[in-house]
């Protein structure tokens, strides 16, 4: 996993819960750092706007996103990845 990648997806996730960086897993989900449908909408953009990508994201319907699995903090991750490494290519 590229480190820089995680680090800057946590650190996105951690401004919009209101953490630190180094108090959130990467099993937690988006609920258990306590960011709501608003603060997944803004942490979508802070992640397009970081890695110069475009998620794949339905506001209306997050749990139907086969594409951006946003089921924890390390599925981002994860989906992000999989984002720019498809840009790169």
């Amino acid at each position: 996993m590229s480190d820089s990648i995680k680090d800057r997806v946590i650190a996105i996730l951690a401004e919009q819960a209101m953490l630190e960086p180094g108090d959130i897993s990467l099993d937690q989900s988006l609920e258990d750092l306590g960011i709501d449908s608003l603060g997944l909408v803004e942490s979508i953009f802070a992640i397009e706007e970081a890695f110069d990508v475009s998620v794949p994201f339905n506001a209306n319907a997050p749990t139907e996103n086969r594409d951006f699995d946003i089921s924890s903090v390390d599925a981002i991750i994860r989906a992000v990845q999989g984002l720019v490494a498809t840009q790169a290519a």
